[in-house]
């Protein structure tokens, strides 16, 4: 009686091949989810409070807007929350720069998870409008 290898029989090597190509199908499908599917876009007004350049390996813009919900007597905000962004748009990242300070209109969309090379937020601001005064 001869005796078989059952690994090197062209069944178990079809098998096997079939779960690399599914493995790979679903960690291809759940990282194009996680770090590329846009999960929201919109829009946001505020006053753009700090954008800087910064990161150890990878530089990315970032920045830093109020978005006030309730104003003083004399346009200060009382009640108000912060919306932390990325830029990875060089040209945008320097109408930013010019820009803060002021009171300005982004509009973003929301990855469901950062790259580190795009960004520490999942938020990525891709336009800009100051709003006039």
């Amino acid at each position: 009686m001869k005796i078989t290898n059952p690994f090197k029989s062209k069944t178990f090597k079809k098998i096997l091949f079939s779960i690399m190509i599914l493995f790979i199908l679903i960690f291809g499908g759940y990282t194009y989810w996680k770090y590329y599917f846009t999960y929201s876009e919109g829009y946001r007004a505020g006053l753009l409070q700090k954008f800087s350049h910064k990161g150890t390996i990878f530089k990315t813009f970032e920045g830093e807007m109020i978005l006030s919900s309730v104003a003083s007597n004399t346009n200060v905000a009382i009640a108000s929350e912060k919306f932390l962004f990325s830029v990875d748009d060089n040209y945008i990242a320097q109408r930013l720069d010019t820009l803060q300070g002021q009171i300005i209109i982004v509009h973003y969309i929301q990855k469901n998870a950062a790259l580190p090379w795009r960004g520490n937020t999942a938020y990525i601001v891709d336009s800009v409008k100051k709003i006039k005064e």
